[in-house]
């Protein structure tokens, strides 16, 4: 399954998430390995879809999961202001293996709640980026994000959502750190 997420501007590391309290009471965090395409990608075959990446970097897929949960669609909880934390920096393709096998994960006030590797994800950037560029042509710039390992707030018995004042530390080894503030 995929999802859209509109951007209006990406939040640099250091830089506060916005809590949303006035509409949402279930804000979350989501790891993932962002794949920025390099160049024009349509109907790209798994074993070359490494020629169509420029780069990677960390994305914090926030969401506010009552307003998902509300609509038939994730777009508008997955896309309000502010959701996009992102960096520290992008990281180019040929500095890893191809596909990369990092590990990957989120500490919430130092307590680490997810962490896995790219490589246990269940959709590998080849099926991804191949099966994405079989229909919608993708554009230098492009940002796709890969999924995220367990441990999310909701996810938690009982679920553990954002609150005001939690500091969220995303790592990706060989990226870095995205580290944001809910506000």
């Amino acid at each position: 399954m995929y999802f859209g997420k509109r951007v209006n501007r990406a939040v640099a590391s250091g830089e506060p998430v916005p809590s949303h309290s006035d509409i949402t009471g279930q804000l979350d965090y989501e790891v993932e390995l962002a794949v920025i395409i390099g160049k024009r990608c349509d109907h790209a075959k798994p074993e070359d879809v490494f020629d169509y990446i420029f780069g990677y970097t960390i994305v914090n897929d926030i969401s506010a999961r009552d307003i998902q949960n509300a609509h038939v669609q994730y777009t508008f909880g997955k896309s309000l202001d502010g959701f996009a934390p992102m960096g520290p920096w992008i990281v180019t393709v040929d500095e890893f293996q191809s596909p990369p096998d990092l590990r990957i994960s989120t500490k919430i006030n130092g307590d680490l709640r997810q962490d896995s590797r790219t490589s246990d994800f269940i959709f590998d950037i080849p099926h991804i980026i191949s099966e994405l560029s079989s229909g919608i042509v993708l554009e230098p710039g492009d940002i796709i994000i890969t999924g995220t390992p367990s441990g999310v707030g909701m996810g938690l018995k009982p679920p553990c959502f954002l609150l005001p004042g939690d500091v969220i530390e995303c790592e990706i080894e060989g990226i870095g750190k995205l580290i944001n503030t809910v506000e």
